[in-house]
């Protein structure tokens, strides 16, 4: 999967917490948020400093990323609720990104054939 085809994937899918994201469609959709963020910053800093689209930017990158990322642990066959780690400081941060570089699981799993955006195979 190429950055645009993820870009595209996590917009097209961006409230379906359903399927699989394999982790080039993760990665990358992470890759874009942090470039987004990071120029809506840039530009905010520019006009003033207010964070106002740095804050619409988030907000508007907010449901597609928690979507992909629940897929994404649906691809190596965690529950999409293993995304509360996440609220746990520091460790929990880091077991989601063990969690997300795990390989994914082959073939079929309880949430799907393949990954949402990947071929069929």
């Amino acid at each position: 999967m190429t950055f645009q085809e993820a870009v595209r994937s996590g917009f097209d899918n961006y409230a379906n917490f359903a399927g699989r994201a394999g982790r080039p469609a993760f990665w990358y959709w992470v890759l874009f948020a942090f470039l987004v963020g990071l120029v809506a910053s840039l530009v905010d800093e520019m006009f003033g400093g207010s964070n106002v689209i740095d804050g619409l930017v988030s907000l508007a990158l907010l449901l597609p990323g928690l979507a992909v990322s629940v897929r994404r642990l649906h691809d190596i066959g965690k529950s999409g609720w293993n995304i509360l780690w996440g609220l746990i400081p520091v460790l929990g941060w880091i077991y989601l990104i063990y969690l997300y570089i795990q390989p994914s699981e082959p073939g079929a799993n309880a949430y799907g054939s393949t990954p949402v955006g990947a071929p069929a195979a």
